[in-house]
């Protein structure tokens, strides 16, 4: 039998359904092996659906599979000496409260959000506030009670991952503070968190340079299956002129410049712990694709959301993956 993305055999109390499009081989064995082999695999009794891993002594990734059958994704928490960080919140699935204060031992913990997509950012009404990039701010104002209702069908059945309809967030206002770049997030003791901002997949999608770990956390602007940073925005999406592969590649040209500042680099979905020089591999494709965008290794034709039909093109990054686009994401909207 043709095998395609067998059952990984992992912890969480959350089972999956469907997928909608499958991940690369490479992808799929790295996240098999850490999954069911991994040591520091943990799962509290607080939230069963979470898959902590002990990345470095006081950082921790936290595996959460995605509801609605995209990439699985990861979110981190890092315990500063006064306080902790938490980068994203999924889709909020389970006492995620609850588990970052069983790990931290009941600190005060800053959540912030590499974008606001909702399997980054639907979880952040389990906490009194969010940080993010304030291109992102009225986007992730926008969520309401309704946010979750695509992940049922008409019959209120599961559609992607099967889990309790009622593990999901009650939704409740907070407060979102949208912050610039160059923000410093201080944990106590000195101990610094930037924002970074790199927009590309989305307006004001951020990386968080952890600095006492040499860790740049990159959200959805790497990743080992399909770095999809230059589909361009949807027709009047806001702040939309910074969704584009011109935008990211001008702001990964500044933190590549800063590499003697990182040794690795965590995306959210996927392979992680990757060594610094991938950055540099990214640019060179992104120059690649601007120099040259019918210079690609092949390319095929999506359906977007709106129902609008759009070729993406995909053109691989030396060593690692490939980085998808579109000719409408490539360059900001003339003035």
């Amino acid at each position: 039998m043709k095998g395609n993305m067998w059952p990984i055999n992992g912890a969480s109390k959350a089972k999956r359904i469907l997928w909608g499009s499958p991940q690369n081989q490479i992808s799929w064995a790295f996240m098999k092996q850490l999954r069911e082999k991994d040591k520091t695999r943990k799962v509290y009794d607080c939230n069963p659906y979470i898959e902590v891993y002990q990345f470095r002594d006081n950082m921790y990734g936290l595996f959460n599979q995605n509801c609605d059958g995209a990439g699985d994704v990861w979110m981190y928490l890092i315990i500063g000496p006064e306080k902790a960080m938490l980068i994203d919140t999924a889709f909020g699935l389970g006492d995620m409260k609850a588990l970052v204060d069983e790990i931290t031992g009941g600190m005060p913990v800053i959540v912030v959000n590499t974008h606001s997509h909702f399997d980054h950012a639907y979880g952040n009404c389990r906490f009194e506030r969010a940080y993010c990039h304030e291109y992102e701010a009225p986007i992730i104002e926008k969520q309401n009670e309704h946010m979750w209702d695509y992940l049922f069908d008409e019959n209120g059945n599961n559609i992607w991952l099967e889990f309790d309809k009622n593990d999901l967030p009650k939704f409740k206002k907070y407060e979102v503070i949208g912050v610039p770049d160059g923000h410093i997030f201080n944990l106590g003791g000195g101990y610094e968190v930037e924002l970074i901002w790199l927009g590309g997949h989305a307006p004001g999608m951020a990386g968080y340079l952890d600095k006492k770990n040499r860790i740049i956390f990159m959200g959805d602007d790497l990743c080992s299956d399909v770095s999809g940073v230059a589909s361009g925005p949807r027709p009047g999406a806001v702040n939309g002129q910074y969704q584009n592969l011109t935008v990211f590649r001008n702001n990964l040209a500044k933190l590549v410049a800063r590499m003697d500042e990182y040794d690795y680099v965590f995306p959210s979905h996927f392979i992680v712990n990757l060594e610094n020089s991938v950055l540099a591999d990214e640019l060179e494709t992104c120059d690649a694709i601007l120099k040259n965008p019918e210079d690609f290794d092949y390319e095929q034709e999506n359906v977007m959301g709106t129902g609008e039909k759009r070729t993406r093109r995909f053109k691989y990054i030396k060593g690692f993956s490939v980085l998808a686009y579109t000719m409408q994401g490539l360059y900001p909207p003339e003035e």
